[in-house]
């Protein structure tokens, strides 16, 4: 038997030895974890770094406000009930109204570029609570609280008032004349591009396919990501060096963004995967808006090297709890370039009806 065949072999037998022993049991695995720790450790530091800030965040006041947006929904989704709720919110409408006074006030006076959008949109739904729900003591003492605010009298925030920014029926949402062929067209068109035109790409065409990107579902509407996008040459040039995932074509990226989840949005590490989550469903409704207005992109893969990831973070200056989710290359296709054909998986190896796995 060769050196490299042994080598093998013994990696091999660890990876059904050893691992089949350590993953077995729960205190195995953290006792693995305890001596073999550099593969989390990043993460988990990042998970109790973000569960601080978000902590001191909700003393700052800062552009959006991640209890009131959560709050705000929770207040939306006791407005949608079937049936009808006469009393809700019993246990967080003091810090919703507390949070939204804060952020109304600063913006009163113009001391932070507090998110206006935001506060309308916080407004409609308070003012709509407050003149659903029944009396309650806790609930007549927040309304009092609010009411005091004055609200009516700014015409900024009255011109929003019932104009959309609260629950209404799914009869009278927007409609697209969009059909399900037009969609499985673009689906196929939307393919994995790594050759672009050498051309500028127009900021107003990306901000365009953010605002598609921006409707995605995220839970509690938190949005816990930013898009930073880079289409500076020298700093596309640095970026697209990084990640192992661009060798070969980096430097013929026109744009680069790198979509960056933020762990200080959660109160707890029971939320850590969400940025995840909601980033990546972003993220394809941004590629397919892209796709819609002459532009091609390509994900970059970002596994979680320590290297890497520390590499990222000083480059870009991220705080710990600022994870990077994904890179995408960005630009106007070069029509002459080949695309990988990637045969999909078939329906039957991704899906499955009423199907409880035997043990």
């Amino acid at each position: 038997m060769g050196s490299l065949k042994i080598v093998n072999f013994i990696i091999h037998g660890y990876h059904v030895v050893v691992l089949g022993v350590v993953s077995s049991n729960r205190i195995f695995s953290i006792l693995y974890n305890t001596v073999f720790f550099i593969p989390f450790s990043r993460e988990q530091q990042a998970v109790l770094r973000g569960k601080y800030h978000y902590y001191i965040n909700n003393r700052k006041l800062l552009r959006n406000n991640v209890t009131l947006r959560r709050n705000i929904h929770r207040l939306e989704k006791g407005l949608l009930m079937r049936p009808a709720r006469s009393v809700f919110a019993l246990n967080y409408i003091k810090e919703t109204v507390n949070t939204f006074q804060r952020s109304y006030e600063s913006y009163s006076l113009n001391q932070f570029n507090i998110d206006i959008d935001e506060l309308k949109w916080a407004n409609d739904v308070l003012f709509t609570y407050f003149t659903t729900v029944q009396s309650h003591p806790k609930i007549n003492k927040a309304k009092s609280q609010y009411e005091a605010l004055n609200t009516n009298n700014d015409n900024i925030l009255q011109t929003s008032k019932n104009n959309g920014k609260i629950p209404f029926t799914h009869q009278n949402r927007q409609r697209s004349n969009l059909t399900y062929d037009d969609l499985l067209t673009l689906s196929y068109q939307r393919r994995s591009v790594r050759w672009f035109k050498q051309e500028p790409v127009s900021r107003d065409l990306i901000d365009k396919a953010l605002m598609v990107a921006r409707q995605s579902p995220s839970a509690c509407n938190r949005q816990p990501f930013e898009y930073k996008i880079y289409d500076d040459p020298e700093l596309v040039k640095k970026i697209a060096k990084i990640p192992f995932g661009a060798a070969g074509y980096a430097t013929n990226i026109p744009v680069i963004v790198v979509l960056i989840g933020k762990l200080y949005y959660y109160f707890s590490a029971r939320d850590r995967h969400v940025i995840y989550i909601d980033a990546s469903l972003s993220a394809m409704s941004f590629m397919y808006a892209l796709e819609t207005l002459g532009l091609s992109s390509s994900v970059i893969n970002w596994p979680d090297f320590e290297y890497v990831e520390f590499k990222m973070q000083q480059t870009l200056n991220l705080k710990i709890d600022e994870r990077p989710i994904m890179l995408m290359a960005l630009g106007y296709p070069d029509e002459t370039g080949k695309i990988a054909f990637s045969q999909k998986k078939s329906l039957d190896s991704i899906r499955s009806y009423n199907q409880i796995q035997l043990k």
